[in-house]
């Protein structure tokens, strides 16, 4: 995976990614040397979602269903999700 740097990170698995075990997304790429794992936008919007950011918030819901897939609260300049490695 290259970055906006020219650095080039090894991708060392794929795997799926859940806040519940009724919901996941898959193919979520696990690359060498980042602290954190990045959660694509388009993935989820590809997924049949309305992502929408707000100052404080990022809340994504399922556009046939009106469901909230993920609700999350930002902390200083990322937002944060805690989710479910799965196998």
């Amino acid at each position: 995976m290259a970055f906006e740097n020219d650095k080039i990170e090894k991708i060392t698995g794929v795997g799926k990614i859940s806040k519940s075990h009724s919901y996941s997304i898959d193919n979520m790429y696990l690359v060498d040397g980042l602290k954190y794992n990045l959660l694509s936008v388009s993935q989820l919007c590809d997924r049949g979602n309305h992502v929408m950011f707000s100052s404080d918030q990022c809340l994504v819901t399922n556009i046939k269903t009106s469901d909230v897939v993920l609700r999350e609260n930002r902390h200083k300049n990322i937002y944060k999700v805690c989710v479910l490695l799965l196998p």
